[in-house]
């Protein structure tokens, strides 16, 4: 039974899965918008609202626990005093999923995630 279980597996070992999730976010917040497949977008984008709420945050502590879901700090500046400029008055929802229908490989449904304005 899977009861209260959070998140997607993605059929990948666990250290494939986490070192995925960080690459996409980090290329969220870098690039400000990223194409890839639903189920991988929805991951994404928990983790991604939640560095940019603690880039909202800006003390140390948070600075440290966003470091740990982003690679470089540039990216981390960026979230740390761009992003939190931007949303500073928005209490949630930074991503916005739009579908793109399926891929022509194997009809996986693609999405485009990508930061609200």
């Amino acid at each position: 039974m899977r009861h209260r279980v959070a998140g997607h597996k993605l059929n990948r070992p666990t250290g494939h899965r986490l070192s995925l999730y960080r690459n996409q976010v980090t290329d969220l917040l870098r690039h400000e918008k990223i194409v890839t497949t639903e189920a991988k977008a929805k991951e994404v984008r928990k983790l991604a609202e939640h560095v940019i709420t603690l880039g909202k945050d800006g003390t140390l502590h948070a600075r440290r626990l966003a470091l740990s879901q982003v690679w470089g700090n540039d990216v981390l500046d960026k979230t740390f005093k761009e992003l939190k400029e931007r949303y500073a008055s928005r209490p949630g929802g930074y991503t916005r999923i739009t579908k793109l229908g399926p891929r022509l490989g194997d009809a996986a449904p693609m999405v485009q995630l990508e930061l609200v304005k």
